[in-house]
């Protein structure tokens, strides 16, 4: 006679495993909840597009807006060039980006250093990251694009693209010096502690086990920031620097028509959506993991 081995059923159980009738009506009523709000989503999608269309083409001043804003023959003349000026933003977006996140971080690193001989240096950084939170960009940008070039030094240069990314460093590093420094003083002080009791120093305990935590925490609102700086490359326009922007503000002020600046806003768009849905991806994997308990 066969002989089974202690806890062989235990382990075989899980394979016979039938669910029950509660359960299968359960699942089957969350199914059926499931497709009814997908098809009531939908159908208010539907109706809303549909009244807004119908307010829109009924205006009185439709017909001119239409042929103002939405001309297919100048959006087909428009794209090309438009698409040739974007990637000077791109350009833009990496090289700033870098010096944003590097810059961004020895500010915030300046203003959470200890001790009174470091008193100085908190002060400019915190000089700094106020300053510039409070200063407008546009009038960041005019001040450094027109500004630096009339002053007239000798080895600066007067390049608006490089002038202008220096104005959206400085400008967007003062906004991620804040979030970096959120990050690291929302580490507990025990973590620091812990780091010294195994003999790190304070620079090895801020590198090795403060920073890795606080940028971690941190990555949804830097992609945020990531996004902003993304539209705010178009701003470089304004110093003269061929962009998107400036391709199509040069086709406006030719044909004295606005769908260039229609088409250089949906290219935009286009760029930013998968930016701000792999941010949204990113902060709600990080919800699941702090829900489940696991390392944020």
């Amino acid at each position: 006679m066969h002989k089974t081995e202690p806890g062989s059923e235990k382990q075989d159980a899980p394979d016979d495993y039938v669910p029950s009738q509660r359960r299968l009506d359960r699942e089957r009523h969350k199914r059926a909840r499931a497709r009814r709000a997908t098809a009531i989503g939908a159908v208010s999608t539907l109706v809303t597009g549909a009244v807004l269309y119908l307010v829109v083409v009924n205006a009185p001043g439709w017909p001119r807006t239409q042929e103002t804003f939405f001309d297919w023959g100048y959006a087909r003349e428009a794209f090309p060039k438009v698409l040739e000026g974007l990637w000077l933003n791109v350009r833009l977006l990496l090289v700033c980006g870098a010096a944003v996140l590097v810059l961004g971080m020895l500010i915030a690193v300046a203003r959470t250093l200890r001790g009174p001989v470091f008193f100085p240096l908190r002060f400019l950084a915190a000089a700094y990251t106020d300053f510039f939170r409070g200063l407008p960009l546009i009038i960041n940008l005019m001040i450094v694009v027109l500004g630096v070039p009339a002053l007239r030094l000798q080895g600066v240069t007067v390049d608006p693209v490089l002038l202008g990314g220096t104005a959206l460093t400085l400008t967007y590093s003062a906004y991620v010096a804040e979030v970096f420094r959120a990050g690291i003083e929302s580490v507990h002080p025990s973590q620091r502690a812990a780091a010294r009791s195994l003999g790190l120093g304070n620079r090895q305990a801020l590198r090795y086990v403060v920073l890795p935590q606080a940028v971690r925490r941190q990555v949804p609102p830097l992609l945020n920031d990531l996004v902003s700086l993304q539209k705010d490359t178009g701003l470089v326009s304004i110093g003269g620097a061929v962009d998107a922007v400036r391709a199509a503000d040069i086709i406006v002020g030719r044909s004295l028509n606005y769908t260039p600046y229609i088409v250089a806003g949906l290219v935009f768009v286009a760029l930013t959506i998968p930016m701000t849905r792999l941010t949204d991806w990113v902060t709600a994997r990080m919800d699941r993991r702090r829900a489940q308990g696991g390392t944020t």
